[in-house]
């Protein structure tokens, strides 16, 4: 997916959002953090767009303390979470870049009942990579993109890069681990965004290499 596949895809599930919702007018949209959140942003002005209204609220949610794996790895927290409006009876459409094993999601759900209790709440993904270890099934997909565990998937407003964990002689982090970062853009000569060195014990090689950003391959 390149940035126009991008585009056309989160138009698509703008429309989706309308269809299956009816209006507007008590849907709001909470980006997870980090890769969620601009995703949940384009969302908001595509379907405020589709309906001839403003962009529809957004906020974001950082789950980093409502995980399931807390003792067995540091916890990271990614930014602070910013939810500027009340969740009691809406409609929160939780946004996310890539949909993995459903644990950031489930996470998330718990991190969204502390803040009210929402009339519903449904799940928008740019990417559903499968895997999934949790019975988690996304209401609106940009694109199904198969892949082995031992790939990495990044997702940016420029496209999507699929790249391979290679661990090396020393070894390294396993499949699933938030801890690389795809170094995409080290082919072209540039770090990765936020990295000046490849990741410890592993170097993420690109196989498919559109576009470049931040890593997206745990949720």
């Amino acid at each position: 997916m390149d940035a126009g596949d991008l585009k056309r895809a989160t138009w698509r599930v703008a429309h989706e959002i309308l269809e299956r919702n009816r209006s507007t007018s008590n849907v709001v949209l909470v980006g997870l953090q980090t890769g969620g959140v601009w995703w949940a942003e384009s969302l908001a002005r595509a379907v405020g767009a589709a309906a001839g209204e403003p962009p529809l609220p957004v906020g974001s949610l950082d789950v980093a303390y409502y995980r399931d794996d807390i003792g067995l790895r540091p916890v990271v927290p990614s930014a602070p979470t910013d939810v500027p409006f009340p969740v009691d009876g809406a409609v929160v459409v939780l946004c996310d870049d890539v949909l993995f094993t459903g644990r950031t999601v489930r996470a998330a759900l718990n991190a969204i009942a502390d803040l009210g209790r929402p009339a519903a709440v449904q799940l928008a993904v740019v990417v559903d990579r499968g895997h999934r270890e949790l019975p988690v099934r996304p209401d609106y997909v940009g694109k199904n993109l198969p892949t082995r565990r031992d790939e990495m998937v990044d997702v940016t407003p420029e496209g999507v890069v699929i790249g391979e964990l290679d661990a090396g002689a020393g070894g390294g982090p396993g499949p699933g681990s938030a801890l690389p970062q795809l170094n995409a853009l080290a082919s072209k000569g540039a770090p990765a965004p936020g990295a000046s060195t490849p990741p410890p014990g592993g170097t993420l090689v690109p196989k498919d290499a559109m576009s470049a950003g931040n890593t997206g391959g745990a949720s």
